[in-house]
C-alpha cells in the first residue's frame, strides 16, 4: 500500500504539515480558490499571477558536478556548475523551511510509452502548481498503482536562496541534481520551469538509450489505431508557426511541444499543452482558444475583464501568458500519445530579412547544419531596443534545456534521418519580397499548402532548381501556389539588394556555426552557406 508520507520521510522531507497527495483536478481547484492563490474565469479556470518571474530564469540554472556528470555535461552558460555540498546544504534548509507546511504532491510520468517511461513526482506549496503539473505531464490511469519516483521535483516558490552561501546567481534556483535524481526550484512562481526541468532531464537520459530528445510538435496523419507510415515532426522556436501547422483537422496531433525519435517510432514526453495565449483568437486558434476556456485549465498571467472572461490581448501582466490544459482538451488529439516512425522533418524559421524560400528540401548533413543552428529572426518592436530584424540561433531548437554537447543529438537526427529515409524541409513562415516593414509575410494558407504537399509526397515527386545564395533545393512548382513566390530572390524587385541581404544572412549563419566546426563532418560544414 502506497504510504506518501513515509515516502516522503525516507526522501528527507519529515515533519510537514498536511500532505495533499494526488488530488484530482475539482479538488485542486477548490483547494487553490480557498486558499486565494487564484481568481476563477467566467468559463471556469484558474487564473494565477506569477509575480516578477513571467518567464524562465535561464541565468539561475545549475546542474550539480560529481562523478556522474562531470564529462557527460556540455558545461557553460546554459549547464553551469555547482558543488554537491552546496546542492546538500539547499536541500536540508528547503526540508526544514517545510516543517510544518502544507505540501502538494502528484506522481506522474514522462515519456508515453512504457520502455522509455520514467515515474516522477511534483512536491511543491501551492495547489494551482500541483493541478499545472497534473495537466502537463501523463497521469496514471485509473486503479493504477502508484510507482515510487525516478525523479523528483521540489517547487518552493516563497523560499529563495541566498547566493552568498547557496551559490547561486539570485535568490531564484533552478538546479538538477541527475546522481540523487532531485531538481530544486525556488525563488520563482512560473509553472514552466518544473516542466522545463523534466525536459532537460529527458534530454538527459535518453540519448543514451539511442533516443533522440526533441523541443518539437507531431502529428500523424495514419488512420487511427495505426502506428506506421505517415508522422511529421515539427521543429520551431516561439513564434515560427510550430503549433498552429501541427493542428492539423485531418491529421491526429501526438503533441505540441517535446518528444522522443526512437526506431520504433515518435511520442509524447506528456499529458497536456502549454499553449502561448497572448493574442489568442477564437478564429485562428479555435482549438486552443477552446480549450483555455474550459474548467480543469489554468491560466498564467491572462488578464481578467470585468465581466469575469480572460482578455488574451492584454499584455499588462505578460506577453508570455500560457494556457495549461490536458491534451485531451484538444479533439484529435492522441490519448496515448504515440505515433509511428516519420515520413518528414519540418524545421520552422520565420526569417524576418525575407531572404529565405518559403520551403527547401534538404539534405541529411543539410538537416543536421540547420538544427544545429536553429536560426529564426525577431522582428522590429517586438521587444524593447529591437528596431531591426535580428538573428536568433538557439542550437537543436531547444539550447536552454540540452545538458549533453550539441552533437550529440545531430548525430542523432542524422543516424535516424538516413536509417529511415525520413524527407527534411526547411520551411519560412516569415517575409517574402523584402525584410519586415517593406516585404509582406507569407500567407499561412500558402505556407500550410507547401506543408501539405511536402507531408503527401507531392513535393519529393517534383523538380528542384538550385538557389545559389543559400545552396538551398527549391522546388519548381507547388499546386495551388504561385510559381513566383518560391523562389525569394523573385519576389525582390531591388535584386541587389536581396543580394546584399542574402549575404548578411549568411554571414550570420556563418559566425554562429564556427563553434560547431571542430565537432562536426566536413560534410556537415559544406552543408552550410
Amino acid at each position: 500500500m502506497y504510504d506518501v508520507k513515509k515516502s516522503l520521510s525516507q526522501f528527507g522531507l519529515s515533519g510537514l504539515g498536511p500532505i495533499h497527495a494526488n488530488l484530482l483536478p475539482e479538488a485542486l481547484s477548490e483547494e487553490a480558490l480557498k486558499r486565494g492563490e487564484v481568481q476563477k474565469s467566467a468559463d471556469g479556470a484558474l487564473v494565477a499571477k506569477t509575480g516578477v518571474h513571467t518567464g524562465r530564469s535561464p541565468n539561475d540554472k545549475f546542474v550539480v558536478r560529481d562523478a556522474t556528470t562531470e564529462k557527460t555535461i556540455h558545461w557553460g552558460p546554459v549547464n553551469q556548475p555547482i558543488e554537491p555540498a552546496k546542492f546538500d546544504a539547499l536541500f536540508e534548509r528547503i526540508a526544514e523551511w517545510l516543517k510544518g507546511r502544507d505540501v502538494f504532491v502528484q506522481d506522474l510520468y514522462a515519456g508515453a510509452p512504457a520502455a522509455h517511461r520514467i515515474p516522477i513526482r511534483i512536491i511543491g506549496t501551492n495547489a494551482w502548481h500541483s493541478l499545472f503539473a497534473r495537466n502537463m505531464f501523463i497521469r496514471p490511469q485509473p486503479g493504477q498503482a502508484v510507482d515510487e519516483p525516478d525523479f523528483t521535483v521540489v517547487h518552493v516558490p516563497e523560499f529563495t536562496a541566498d547566493p552568498a552561501r547557496d551559490g547561486t546567481r539570485s535568490g531564484t534556483f533552478i538546479i538538477i541534481n541527475f546522481t540523487k535524481k532531485i531538481v530544486l526550484v525556488g525563488g520563482t512562481s512560473y509553472a514552466g520551469e518544473v516542466k522545463k526541468s523534466i525536459f532537460s532531464i529527458m534530454n538527459y537520459i535518453l540519448p543514451a538509450k539511442n533516443v533522440l530528445p526533441m523541443h518539437a510538435s507531431a502529428n500523424n496523419g495514419a488512420p487511427s489505431g495505426k502506428r506506421l507510415g505517415d508522422v511529421t515532426i515539427f521543429f520551431g522556436l516561439s513564434g515560427t508557426g510550430k503549433t498552429t501547422l501541427s493542428a492539423d483537422a485531418s491529421r491526429k496531433l501526438i503533441g505540441d511541444d517535446e518528444h522522443g525519435w526512437a526506431d520504433d517510432g515518435v511520442f509524447n514526453f506528456e499529458g497536456g499543452c502549454y499553449a502561448k495565449a497572448i493574442r489568442l483568437s477564437a478564429k485562428m486558434e479555435p482549438e486552443i482558444y477552446a480549450a483555455a476556456r474550459r474548467p480543469g485549465t489554468v491560466l498564467e498571467n491572462v488578464v481578467l475583464k470585468p465581466d469575469g472572461t480572460p482578455d488574451f490581448d492584454d499584455a499588462s501582466l505578460a506577453e508570455n501568458s500560457r494556457a495549461c490544459y490536458p491534451i485531451d482538451f484538444i479533439p484529435n488529439a492522441s490519448l496515448d500519445g504515440i505515433g509511428g516512425l516519420p515520413r518528414n522533418v519540418v524545421m520552422l524559421t520565420c526569417d524576418a530579412y525575407g531572404v529565405l524560400p518559403p520551403i527547401s528540401k534538404l539534405s541529411t548533413e543539410q538537416a543536421m547544419y540547420h538544427f544545429l543552428s536553429g536560426y529564426t529572426a525577431r522582428v522590429a518592436g517586438t521587444e524593447k531596443g529591437v528596431t531591426e530584424p535580428q538573428a536568433t540561433f538557439s542550437t537543436c531548437f531547444g539550447a536552454p534545456f540540452l545538458p549533453r554537447p550539441p552533437e550529440v543529438y545531430s548525430d542523432l537526427l542524422g543516424q535516424k534521418i538516413t536509417r529511415h529515409k525520413v524527407h527534411c524541409w526547411l520551411v519560412n513562415t516569415g517575409w517574402s519580397g523584402g525584410g519586415a516593414g517593406v516585404g509582406k509575410r507569407m500567407p499561412i494558407d500558402v505556407t500550410r499548402a507547401l506543408v501539405r504537399a511536402a507531408i503527401s509526397g507531392e513535393l519529393a515527386q517534383g523538380k528542384f532548381v538550385h538557389a545559389p545564395a543559400f545552396g538551398l533545393s527549391i522546388p519548381e512548382s507547388c499546386a495551388g501556389v504561385p510559381a513566383e513566390l518560391l523562389n525569394p530572390r523573385a519576389m525582390w524587385t531591388d535584386k541587389a539588394a536581396y543580394d546584399a541581404q542574402a549575404a548578411k544572412v549568411t554571414g550570420l549563419f556563418r559566425d554562429n556555426f564556427k563553434k560547431f566546426a571542430d565537432r562536426v563532418s566536413p560534410e556537415v560544414r559544406a552543408a552550410g552557406f
